[in-house]
């Protein structure tokens, strides 16, 4: 009897995304404060995979569930799921909370809000971005995405009843701030000296009340740069 060695197609195995999804949950998640148990859920569900664009390097989605930030094309990236996670446990969303997300990118974070019952606005400022998100959140119930400048947010839409930055940013402008109902929540990655940052408070009479609670990789978003300051 003579036997055959298996044909070589030459092609990688397709990537098992179920085994890595439930992989990120178990090592990046559970292991570092990500404890609401409805955030480890909804980021169990939904396909990070599909808001990482195709193309040279993406392996197919793969990098989709590294521990780092993923390269999303014209210097953004999206952010590192164990930043995001953080965000999210933080904000301590309630279902049918408003939500008012800066940063969208490809529209992975409103889908995880949106699986956990809030209503998200999200805004977007590049339209490449803007348009992936579009294509990926296609038949997702309660997002809206809104293109236009980060730091604008979406004042025809307020108030929220939460904020959700993203990233990270030198300064949170009062624009955004002020489309946050009084006592509304706020959760932001901040940049502190070249170190990132991830912040929670609320909105007050005076402004936001922010609170860094952990040092994390976090990814900078563009336009929040701290206004310069007058020397004598």
């Amino acid at each position: 009897m003579t036997m055959t060695a298996p044909v070589s197609t030459g092609a990688p195995p397709a990537p098992n995304f179920i085994a890595m999804r439930q992989a990120m949950v178990s090592s990046q998640l559970r292991t570092t404060a990500v404890t609401d148990p409805r955030v480890v859920a909804a980021m169990a569900t939904v396909p990070r995979e599909a808001f990482v664009p195709a193309g040279p390097g993406s392996a197919g989605g793969a990098i989709a569930y590294r521990d780092t930030p993923v390269p999303l094309g014209h210097g953004r990236f999206l952010n590192t799921p164990l930043s995001t996670g953080r965000l999210l446990t933080e904000a301590a969303l309630i279902r049918d909370d408003r939500v008012l997300l800066i940063g969208a990118a490809t529209g992975y974070t409103a889908a995880v809000l949106a699986t956990i019952g809030a209503t998200v606005t999200a805004v977007e400022v590049h339209p490449d971005l803007a348009a992936a998100a579009r294509t990926a959140l296609a038949g997702t119930y309660g997002v809206e995405l809104v293109e236009g400048p980060l730091p604008a947010g979406a004042p025809d839409l307020a108030p929220f009843d939460v904020l959700v930055v993203d990233g990270a940013v030198e300064d949170l402008p009062a624009t955004l701030v002020a489309q946050v109902r009084p006592e509304g929540r706020i959760v932001t990655g901040l940049v502190e000296n070249g170190v990132t940052r991830l912040a929670a408070g609320r909105r007050s009479a005076h402004g936001a009340g922010l609170a860094p609670f952990a040092d994390h990789e976090c990814v900078v978003l563009p336009g929040f740069a701290r206004p310069p300051s007058f020397r004598f």
